[in-house]
């Protein structure tokens, strides 16, 4: 008789409106490639909680910015802990997963990530800026995102705030991740469409680059994407480190290139329940 296939619960939110992406179709592809190896159910992140105590792992993918259920994932996230469930992502993460506290850790550490504060009194400590983004500690997708003048800045309600100088790229680009293994790199070209996205081949400097970030997070296991942008001094800097659920782009990619990932993904899957 066979052995048991692994149990997965697939997180997602089919229908979350995500401006200039398709959550469902990225999901319906990965999870159509998953059952191949794996017994798979899905559902929405408010149910994780209520159904995870039967399959071997949780698996949260795009399920929306945790900003908009946050009470939900706290309990999801400290009864998983808790209880011991294998969660991939799994949930010691340091990027977005904890919130955008990293952004100040790696500023302080003088790693290559665009100048953030938290406050007042260490906005000198940024370079001067004709606008600065005040964007909330939690926030994800550019919820509660603002611009603002300098002399704005000193009127501002820090609590749960950053603030950051307002960077004049060239475009944004995005480093993919299995585990410690690099897939693919995406770009946009045009600053003003985030999400229309063109494949990119990374000169060495820049797997450099993403790959401190990847170090620096010490996941063992997991997706991680490391997003960027060129200033215009030439150099990279870091915009987010997405750990917790991101977003994969998988359809501005060649066919090669989508096979390639999903079947990374499904080995460390594999994995992570071996460990």
């Amino acid at each position: 008789m066979p052995a048991a296939r692994p149990r997965l619960l697939y997180v997602t939110d089919l229908a979350y409106p995500a401006r200039g992406r398709r959550y469902c179709d990225e999901d319906i592809h990965l999870t159509a490639r998953l059952r191949e190896t794996f017994d798979l159910a899905l559902c929405h992140p408010l149910d994780a909680a209520a159904l995870m105590d039967d399959f071997d792992a949780v698996v949260v993918r795009n399920s929306g910015p945790v900003i908009g259920y946050q009470k939900e994932y706290d309990a999801f996230r400290e009864r998983a802990l808790a209880e011991g469930t294998r969660v991939y992502n799994p949930l010691y993460g340091r990027g977005d997963m904890a919130g955008k506290q990293y952004l100040l850790d790696l500023t302080a550490a003088g790693y290559p990530v665009i100048p953030t504060v938290d406050r007042p009194e260490d906005l000198h400590r940024l370079p001067a800026a004709a606008e600065y983004a005040v964007k909330p500690k939690a926030g994800a997708d550019s919820i509660g995102l603002r611009f603002l003048a300098h002399e704005e800045l000193a009127g501002l309600a820090y609590d749960g705030l950053l603030v950051q100088p307002r960077i004049d790229f060239r475009y944004e680009v995005s480093f993919y991740f299995v585990d410690d293994l690099f897939q693919y790199a995406l770009h946009a070209p045009d600053p003003a469409r985030r999400w229309v996205l063109e494949p990119y081949e990374p000169a060495e400097d820049d797997l450099a680059f993403a790959r401190r970030f990847v170090d620096w997070n010490t996941l063992d296991h997991g997706i991680q994407r490391v997003d960027a942008c060129r200033a215009p001094g030439g150099e990279l800097l870091l915009v987010e480190l997405e750990d917790l659920n991101p977003y994969l782009s998988l359809d501005r990619v060649p066919e090669e290139t989508r096979d390639r990932f999903t079947a990374a993904f499904t080995a460390s899957l594999h994995r992570f329940l071996e460990a």
